[in-house]
């Protein structure tokens, strides 16, 4: 707090300004600094609720040792100046006795005897006040219930507090349902339990608790009792509003064990890392034993499943693996238990522990999110991509059979020898390693130049251009050093066509998209005269060697030809194809000739013959089938799927995508690649109709790019993955995707490029809006709206932010900030122009103002529609033609609407007269005849119920009825049916 309030005044607005923070300490603190503050006031009542605030920050700050002390304070004045209190402060006073007699219970260093005292006093304070005592019994069940007394006893205690009526000062229906419910739950009756909680799982009943509080509880009875996709959905929703909340440290620890027990120990990990604050911020000895047992059974499944080692976050000032902190908790946790334990003279909180580490896992697996993952993906060390795979040859186990099969299988281009190359380079870093003195073998230099050759493939396939330019160019001197120059040419070509392959530094002006084709042109007409010299200059090549100089000749015609399809690149590219299979084919090299029929069938596809590349693609897919080798198959398959995409056959594009897929499966090397044929399968699906599994498919690609270092590519897959999922009304689904990749080391270390980390945040902010957290998504909105007005270079996608943040204030009500976003939003389109974006904004802005203020607020709505008059002029001045309505319709059906609100309704009648005309008579098409309509019915009630003339309301009704009806849009003419009949009617 800046400075403390000098008036009375200035203390409420400082309260209402500590009200909008989250729970939490800094909160508290304010709090306590406003009580500080209103001690200099002659104003009791000020006192009052500066303690009041406090109370609640430490209540729900989960600080439950300091609540009674401040409650203390406020009974001793409502005891001393009872005329103090109005009914709202008295109204408080009651309400928290029962806030007190929960902190007590969740703190064991109290005295069982003062809990009872407690419950004591606030009977006979009810009872003097003439108030229902259904609150203090509620109170003692739950007293009776943490105890664990025995089933009579609770029973007693339950039905003395179920079995009567609510009162004013009972806890809001969802927490009473919440009780109901638990105490079936405890007696094992899943089933009733589900059924009473219904209400608050639908959403029916709520509070600031609930329906989070409930649903942490409902995960494993849904999932008992069969309800997985019921368990999946309320964990995505409950999880949302418990995260990071001290107060509701308990419920996050259900949600850990949840994952603990579904096969969602990865996604546990993730979940406790976010939440690793709760370890120093939760104060509530309860709260931080329940917390702890829900760390503890995840921590406890972890390492059973042999992964102790993984780091894991825990209690501040060191770092934990899964075992340490296992066990730091195990100790902590089963002390906090035996402490309770001892002040209720019971054992119920260490035997409600045992149950909770000694329960089975209820699935195997049940996916949770978008995203799912197994401990392996979290390992430090790489995990294989899915689909499952089978496993490479068995490896030889000498250094030099390694070598020499490593090599074997590398000229022969067969995809095990990637396994081989990785276990040697592991052999090789090993301290203390041994080269074999075999003159088969070769110098160590030699091996070494093999591998950079296998890290520079590596680098190449996961776009890292640069730094396989680099290892190639390493692998080409070692070479010549070991006196291989065969080899070495082949590893300075790979060199020369990945650093051709390097974009060059970007210009201050940003190049036109012919330009950049120019250059990535002459760069690859460069690379090929490069390579044609180099490779006529080599000495010593063998023949697999000159057919891959000849295959990276092709490569660099083919990549010219995408950028430039000229008829000169293209009958270039055919001729260094037919070249390479020439070669390959007079030397028997089997490999090459089938590399050659793929570059020749993607020379067919990038000239646009799709027909023929296809028919290529069938011959070779024939001849692999019936003579092999078989490892081409993922590739030739995958080329034609492409192709049907292209030819939109989607039907045919998938069964080859999927065969694709099936096939790369068999090969070890291949996982990345499962990536890409993933990614082509989501297009497939998309155009099958078939958008769940699309969905599934672009998150399979992106968490294979992700596994293999290709972590951009995998953040954009993600990112459409995600705008799917929004799109397919997946919201929390959407949000929990986001939520995850959001927490990744190099988005929260800022090493990811800042635009695609705003993009994610965007489409996050859609989701919040989407899913009704309009808090959330304004928080978020107002940041991106900060960050994006600094982006030079993209001020459209700040004109577009700054838009949707508009009409997100203008939702909560704050006109002024959104007048200041819209203005924001209309300077940046002068440069970068939105006209569509803009006009929809500043309309719903205008809307939005006119129904939440009616008159007093139709100035500022027409001030906003002048705007997207003078938006729509433009517009029409640049030749712009709208994707959907009709600016200048749009605009006068917004008038219609903003006037009816403001109960100007003959100008209203006006605009949507004018709406009409500028719509036009409807037609053929469906979208354009339901606007028309919308417009004729809300004229309808604009003249027929707010002007009161019916009969000409009626006339004009029928008439469009019989229109739309003769056209055949029954669909649309039926809201105008439905409204005549009203009118008719009188209603």
């Amino acid at each position: 707090m800046p400075t403390a309030p000098q008036t009375t005044d200035e203390l409420y607005a400082a309260l209402q300004e500590n009200d909008e923070r989250p729970y939490g300490r800094a909160r508290t603190v304010v709090a306590e600094e406003l009580v500080d503050a209103a001690e200099q006031f002659a104003e009791p009542a000020a006192l009052v609720d500066a303690l009041l605030e406090l109370q609640e920050a430490y209540t729900y700050g989960s600080e439950p040792r300091k609540s009674p002390v401040v409650f203390a304070r406020l009974l001793q004045l409502f005891d001393e100046q009872p005329d103090v209190f109005d009914e709202r402060l008295r109204h408080h006073m009651y309400w928290r006795f029962k806030w007190v007699a929960s902190a007590l219970l969740s703190v064991p260093e109290m005295p069982l005897t003062a809990l009872r005292q407690w419950l004591a006093e606030m009977r006979d304070r009810y009872e003097k006040a003439g108030l229902g005592l259904q609150p203090y019994y509620g109170q003692a069940y739950h007293l009776a219930a943490h105890l664990g007394e025995s089933a009579e006893a609770t029973a007693v205690a339950y039905e003395l507090w179920a079995g009567r009526a609510r009162t004013q000062y009972s806890d809001c229906e969802a927490c009473e349902i919440r009780g109901r419910a638990l105490y079936h739950l405890t007696a094992g009756d899943d089933e009733r339990a589900l059924d009473i909680w219904q209400p608050v799982l639908a959403g029916k009943e709520s509070c600031q608790e609930e329906p989070a509080t409930s649903i942490s509880y409902a995960l494993l009875p849904l999932v008992r009792t069969g309800r997985t996709d019921d368990a999946r959905q309320a964990h995505l929703f409950g999880y949302r509003g418990c995260r990071r909340n001290p107060s509701m440290a308990p419920d996050v620890g259900r949600h850990l064990e949840f994952c603990a027990l579904t096969g969602n120990e990865a996604r546990g990990l993730e979940l406790l890392a976010e939440n690793r604050t709760l370890f120093a911020e939760v104060d509530s000895p309860s709260d931080m034993l329940t917390f702890l047992t829900g760390v503890e059974v995840l921590l406890q499944r972890v390492e059973s499943l042999g992964h102790g080692g993984l780091p894991a976050a825990g209690f501040p000032g060191r770092t934990w693996t899964v075992a340490t902190l296992r066990a730091e908790v195990a100790e902590r946790a089963g002390d906090l238990a035996a402490r309770f334990d001892a002040r209720n003279g019971t054992t119920a909180h260490t035997d409600r522990r045992g149950v909770r580490l000694d329960r089975a896992p209820l699935l195997d697996t049940l996916e949770l999110t978008l995203r799912p993952r197994a401990l392996d993906d979290v390992a430090p060390a790489t995990a294989p991509a899915a689909p499952p795979r089978a496993a490479a040859a068995a490896l030889p186990e000498s250094v030099a059979e390694l070598v020499l099969r490593a090599r074997e299988l590398d000229e022969e281009g067969h995809p095990d020898a990637e396994a081989c190359w990785t276990r040697l380079a592991a052999l090789v870093d090993e301290p203390g390693y041994v080269h074999p003195d075999d003159p088969a073998v070769g110098p160590l230099a030699r091996l070494r130049a093999d591998l950079l050759d296998e890290e520079g493939a590596e680098a190449r396939e996961r776009s890292d251009l640069a730094g396989a330019a680099a290892r190639y160019a390493e692998s080409a001197d070692l070479y010549t050093e070991a006196g291989l120059p065969g080899y070495a040419a082949v590893a300075r070509g790979c060199a020369l066509l990945a650093a051709a392959e390097v974009p060059g530094a970007e210009p201050a002006e940003p190049p036109s998209d012919e330009a950049r084709a120019e250059a990535k042109a002459a760069a690859m007409t460069a690379a090929h005269t490069a390579l044609t010299r180099l490779q006529e200059e080599a000495a010593g090549l063998a023949p697999f060697q000159e057919a891959r100089l000849l295959r990276l000749r092709s490569t660099a015609l083919g990549m010219r030809l995408e950028a430039q399809p000229t008829p000169e690149h293209t009958a270039a590219a055919f001729a260094e194809v037919e070249l390479l299979h020439g070669f390959a084919t007079a030397h028997d090299l089997p490999g090459q000739v089938c590399r050659a029929l793929l570059l020749r069938a993607s020379t067919h596809a990038i000239g646009g013959d799709l027909a023929a590349a296809k028919g290529e693609l069938d011959g070779l897919l024939a001849r692999l089938r019936a003579d092999g080798p078989g490892w081409h198959l993922p590739h030739a398959l995958g080329l034609r799927g492409r192709i049907h995409l292209g030819l939109r056959d989607a039907d045919a594009a998938y069964a080859d995508l999927s065969e694709a897929l099936r096939e790369a499966g068999k090969w070890p090397a291949y996982a990345a690649y499962a990536g890409t044929l993933h990614g082509e399968l989501a297009r497939a699906c998309l155009g099958l109709g078939r958008h769940d599994e699309a969905l599934r498919h672009l998150t399979r690609s992106a968490e294979v790019d992700m596994r293999h270092g290709s972590r951009v590519d995998a953040f954009c897959t993600y990112s459409n993955a995600a705008r799917l999922g929004l799109d397919l009304g997946r919201v929390e689904d959407c949000i929990a995707l986001l939520d995850s990749l959001l927490a990744e080391p190099d988005v929260t270390s800022r090493e990811l490029d800042d635009r695609l980390v705003a993009q994610l945040r965007l489409t996050r902010a859609r989701a919040l809006r989407a899913g009704d957290d309009v808090k959330a998504a304004l928080a978020e909105f107002l940041e991106l709206a900060a960050e994006s007005a600094g982006w030079a270079d993209d001020p459209g996608s700040h004109a577009m932010i700054a838009a949707e943040t508009a009409v997100l204030l203008a939702e909560t009500g704050e006109f002024a900030r959104a007048r200041e976003a819209v203005d924001q939003a209309l300077a940046t389109h002068a440069s970068a122009p939105r006209f569509e974006q803009l006009s929809s904004c500043l309309r719903e802005v205008a809307r939005l103002q006119a129904q939440q203020q009616g008159p007093d607020g139709l100035d500022d709505a027409r001030a906003f529609l002048a705007d997207a008059a003078r938006l729509a002029d433009d517009a029409r001045a640049e030749g712009y033609e709208a994707e959907g309505r009709p600016l200048h319709a749009a605009l006068a059906y917004e008038h219609g609407r903003v006037n009816a609100y403001a109960g100007e309704y003959e100008e209203s009648l006006t605009a949507l007269e004018e709406t009409l005309s500028l719509l036009g008579a409807p037609g053929e098409d469906a979208g354009q005849a339901g606007e028309w309509a919308e417009a004729a019915r809300l004229r309808g009630v604009v003249e027929g119920a707010y002007l009161k003339r019916p009969e000409q309301a009626l006339r004009a009704l029928d008439s469009a009825v019989a229109r739309l009806t003769e056209l055949g849009h029954e669909e649309a003419a039926a809201p105008l049916k439905s409204l005549a009949s009203s009118l008719r009617d009188g209603s």
